[in-house]
């Protein structure tokens, strides 16, 4: 007898009884990843510096009546005494552990490179990088948990495809930062493997968020940028929602160090064909 589709679909992408932990939850990305968590059944709590903008962001997505629930409060995985602030509030609403961190949480800095400040180094650096090394740290009992060898506690941090392409675009720090965060994933996915906890990485390349908010406020320069991508948009918030489910549930458990590209294709752009030019240059010449 085979299994109906919807039940093999609930058993692989299924989050109901999970426990997740999105940083920088309130807006853009951070809300895409919270908004498909809660849609896959899962309890999600959001964190971020503004714990207003995060209670207003779980109550609008409770209203959507998705099967899981959003809660949200205040932290800032910006600094030491921020993440240690976190985690304990954490540690009160879940005594029992959570199953999924989701380290959204970042900034980025721009300016033209000869005018790039030494300050936006430490700023950038310490939040996207230091700041989500030590909140993992920080909770690896908590993860450590509820994992188990079927079923892994998951990791997923949020890179970008800056971070592995070439493209600097005056976010040089952003951009480092990023790579750093690529080479964390894959360092922290074996040592962790052993201890039922999964570590991967989402690649995300333009998606409408206050981040991109200075190209992508409109549909105008959400065109504009999208016709820039191979597939031709910007990313839309169930490409978000997808991965991280697919990350977060049984479909992904076999999967750790890896990083997925959500970038429509940006992560495989390469320069010009090497010889077309002068290929149809010698064609002409001799035709």
């Amino acid at each position: 007898m085979t299994t109906p589709i919807s039940d093999a679909l609930e058993a692989l992408f299924s989050l109901e009884g999970k426990v997740a932990l999105v940083t920088g939850g309130a807006t853009g990305i951070g809300r895409m990843i919270a908004e498909g968590l809660a849609s896959a059944g899962a309890r999600v709590l959001i964190a971020s510096r503004k714990a207003e903008a995060c209670a207003q962001a779980a109550a609008e997505i409770n209203q959507q009546g998705h099967a899981g629930r959003v809660e949200g409060f205040g932290g800032d995985v910006a600094n030491e005494a921020g993440v240690a602030a976190l985690v304990e509030a954490l540690r009160q609403r879940c005594p029992d552990g959570i199953d999924l961190l989701i380290n959204n949480a970042g900034r980025a800095w721009g300016a033209p490179l000869g005018d790039f400040p030494f300050e936006a180094w430490d700023k950038v650096m310490n939040l996207n990088v230091a700041g989500l090394f030590s909140l993992t740290q920080a909770l690896l009992p908590e993860l450590r948990r509820r994992g188990t060898a079927g079923d892994p506690a998951r990791v997923v941090n949020l890179a970008s495809v800056m971070g592995e392409q070439a493209m600097g675009d005056g976010s040089y720090s952003y951009a480092a930062s990023k790579a750093a965060v690529v080479h964390l994933t894959k360092i922290l996915g074996k040592e962790l493997a052993d201890q039922n906890i999964t570590v991967n990485a989402l690649a995300p390349g333009p998606f409408a968020s206050k981040m991109t908010a200075f190209v992508t406020a409109d549909q105008e320069g959400q065109d504009i940028v999208g016709a820039g991508v191979p597939l031709g948009r910007i990313g839309a918030a169930e490409d978000m929602a997808g991965a991280v489910i697919y990350l977060c549930s049984r479909a992904g458990a076999y999967v750790t160090g890896a990083v997925l590209p959500l970038s429509g294709g940006i992560n495989v752009m390469t320069g010009p064909p090497l010889f077309d030019e002068a290929k149809q240059a010698l064609e002409k010449r001799t035709s």
